[in-house]
């Protein structure tokens, strides 16, 4: 046995994320194994509404008892594992940054990139781990060769980062950025897919679209929309920062060209991580957004030439998958959606209330928008905290007014009574 390998043994660090002496081994996986074979009969619907298997999940976290989360639309806490494997990670690298950072933790990124590749159901040669959706699609909108004239078509309810990315580009090179706009929710796919083929031009050369709408959930037809814009010789960008371990599917399914995500988010991997995918035959004609030795090459790691990073986030993005993994992925998107449904079936007819998403599984899973007539959404906002303790977002942007609400796994469900309670009260107060 080699100095070396004998040295990682002695510390420790052989029981990786991926190795039978993971963090997930030791801490959660036999309860969540038992909990499995109680319910392995089941259909994830379900298995959505079964409290048991759903307490021993609740249980993985470390959720502040004080207030009721309902914004994981913008980031999720991690559970106990990752954020235990991050302060490990943490640690160790303080015994001797450079050493450890470069010589030990540098080397978990390959099987990292391998197991989120078999999550996404694509080549590892095909990711890029980095730090947030935002900086994975300013790598690719910054990254084309776009020039004067050509047409963006993009939607004025996708995200702010990535709207301004376009709008730069339109006042630096000239590109023409076109912005549909939709009265969400929308039950139908035809409709939307028009939209965006109604405003292809023969100067157009891309189109971005949003997997899930941020603003209030609703999930937008990619598969399609990516077929009909491959039709007309055009590639498509995919905003799936909120769809990516929540909905079940396969990044390849999507027929995009360029996919990227927040892990962050539905994964509950470290605050901080992200993830880019680009298709193998499309490396070559993205710039790196930070400059690398060879700009023009078909190696995907050319986008991660980032120099100093948090070597400890980056490694507990593999205990958050040994989680995801656990419970699986078509549980998860059904237990979230019934989340949603559970509080939303419940206020719809209260006087006042307004529903701003749809309910249908096709069209919506885990955020939902929600408004009471005459109470602006901030001021709503400040009533569910300051009364309740009850943290949402509130959302008063182009023509969406409501506050958004958005459970996660660990959310249980006499926080959500207390929600709709609440909802009740305030809309029979004014």
């Amino acid at each position: 046995m080699s100095g070396r390998k004998q040295f990682i043994q002695q510390i420790g660090l052989m029981a990786g994320a991926f190795s039978v002496n993971s963090l997930f081994n030791q801490l959660h996986a036999a309860e969540i194994s038992s909990a499995n074979n109680k319910v392995k009969n089941l259909s994830p619907i379900n298995v959505a509404t079964d409290e048991d298997y759903w307490s021993v999940i609740q249980q993985a976290y470390t959720v502040s008892p004080n207030i009721i989360n309902l914004n994981n639309g913008g980031v999720s806490p991690s559970p106990r594992v990752v954020q235990e494997a991050v302060e490990r990670y943490n640690k160790l690298t303080n015994e001797g940054p450079s050493y450890f950072m470069w010589e030990i933790l540098d080397q978990g990124r390959e099987p990292l990139r391998e197991k989120l590749a078999s999550l996404a159901g694509c080549n590892k040669e095909e990711i890029v781990i980095n730090r947030n959706a935002t900086e994975a699609l300013n790598t690719v909108i910054l990254g084309l060769d776009l020039k004067a004239g050509d047409e963006v078509i993009g939607c004025k309810l996708d995200y702010p980062n990535h709207m301004n990315a376009w709008k730069q580009r339109a006042m630096r090179d000239g590109i023409v950025y076109k912005q549909l706009n939709f009265n969400f929710p929308v039950e139908n796919d035809d409709e939307i897919v028009a939209a965006f083929e109604n405003a292809i031009t023969p100067k157009t050369k891309i189109i971005h679209v949003t997997h899930v709408i941020n603003w209030v959930g609703q999930i937008l037809p990619v598969r399609k929309i990516s077929d009909m814009a491959h039709r007309h010789g055009l590639e498509v960008v995919c905003d799936g920062a909120h769809s990516f371990a929540l909905l079940d599917f396969k990044i390849p399914d999507l027929g995009c060209d360029y996919f990227a995500t927040s892990l962050h988010k539905f994964l509950s991997a470290p605050i901080g991580s992200g993830m880019m995918w680009i298709r193998q035959d499309k490396i070559s004609k993205i710039w790196p957004l930070l400059a690398n030795g060879d700009p023009r090459g078909t190696n995907i790691r050319k986008f991660e030439t980032l120099g100093t990073r948090s070597f400890p986030i980056e490694q507990g993005i593999g205990e958050a998958i040994n989680f995801q993994l656990a419970i699986g992925n078509k549980r998860k998107e059904e237990r979230v959606r019934y989340l949603k449904n559970y509080w939303a079936e419940q206020v719809i007819n209260i006087p006042r209330v307004k529903i701003k998403t749809s309910l249908k599984s096709a069209y919506s899973c885990a955020i939902c928008g929600v408004s009471i007539d005459g109470i602006g959404p901030r001021e709503l906002e400040r009533i569910l905290f300051n009364n309740y303790k009850i943290h949402t977002v509130p959302i008063d942007y182009e023509n969406v007014s409501c506050v958004r609400v958005t459970p996660h796994v660990y959310t249980r469900l006499p926080e959500l009574d207390k929600f709709v309670r609440a909802i009740g009260e305030i809309a029979a107060k004014k």
